[in-house]
């Protein structure tokens, strides 16, 4: 598994994120770390925001709610197939984690990144958040026990596991969360679980031939 990590959107160098497709491009949009909010337009403007975007690049972005998967793990596979990767959006990380446990996308992925299957995860804030092993600390940041509808109260703190590490996003940043992600990370460190701190602008790379920060 490939993985594209970013701070906010498609950070500075984006064509790193489309060199990871090679000639493989269709990409399921994840909105749902965004379920909490009530803010339909909003919403939906953002999301159309990012298709744009991934389009320019070359991808052929296909947005899917997780939301019709819930408890539908087998459907979730046979819709993972249709695509050569994800590309998730931020928002709350703790709803979008129970998104993927509700799916079955969080084993599927764990299944992909320990086969040869060709398969990028790209995202970023939140969806770059959940690659980790942990949700710790990102409490901090991302009330654990905001509501959505259609979603038990449950918190997940287990993150994908797909890093070794934890990330923090926006940090030293122009972006509304930075003040914040200094208190995240001073609690990385305090308990001492491994992190990386990005910059809004900046992305972490894994491809087949290691890692790369943009």
């Amino acid at each position: 598994m490939k993985i594209y990590a970013s701070s906010f959107r498609l950070c500075s160098n984006p064509t790193r994120l489309r060199g990871l497709f090679a000639n493989s491009t269709r990409v399921a949009v994840i909105s749902n770390a965004l379920d909490f909010s009530s803010d339909i337009a909003r919403r939906d403007r953002g999301v159309a925001a990012e298709l744009t975007a991934l389009s320019r690049l070359g991808l052929q972005p296909k947005v899917v709610d997780l939301r019709d998967f819930f408890g539908s793990p087998d459907a979730t596979q046979s819709m993972l197939q249709d695509f050569d990767g994800v590309w998730v959006l931020g928002g709350n990380v703790f709803t979008l984690r129970r998104a993927f446990r509700y799916t079955g996308l969080d084993r599927l992925l764990g299944e992909i990144a320990k086969s040869d299957v060709p398969f990028v995860y790209a995202g970023y804030s939140a969806g770059s958040c959940i690659l980790g092993p942990t949700l710790d600390g990102i409490h901090l940041v991302d009330p654990p026990e905001l509501p959505a509808e259609g979603y038990a109260a449950e918190i997940i703190w287990e993150g994908l596991s797909l890093l070794p590490f934890s990330i923090a996003p926006h940090f030293k940043s122009n972006h509304p969360e930075s003040s914040m992600i200094d208190g995240v990370v001073e609690y990385f460190e305090a308990h001492g679980l491994p992190y990386r701190t990005l910059r809004d602008g900046e992305s972490i790379v894994i491809s087949n031939e290691g890692r790369a920060v943009a």
